[in-house]
């Protein structure tokens, strides 16, 4: 389970970190992140890259203080 967490955890902070790239470069990084490509978040990209940021450090942090046995 704590493998698992910590891939969620990657697979989180680099979407969104792409994503934050990407509005910041121009479109660099298009292929690197799935929020711009989605037309669910149409002007609002920004801001869910930053939450998929703050949730990757949540899981990050869930994952490595998650005791076993408890």
């Amino acid at each position: 389970m704590k493998t698992f967490l910590g891939f969620l955890s990657f697979l989180l902070l680099s979407q969104g970190v792409g994503g934050v790239l990407y509005e910041l470069t121009g479109g660099w990084f298009r292929l690197w992140s799935v929020v711009f490509r989605n037309g669910l978040f149409d002007g609002y990209e920004l801001a869910v890259s930053a939450v998929l940021i703050v949730a990757g450090v949540a899981v990050g942090a869930a994952a490595s203080a998650r005791r076993w046995g408890v």
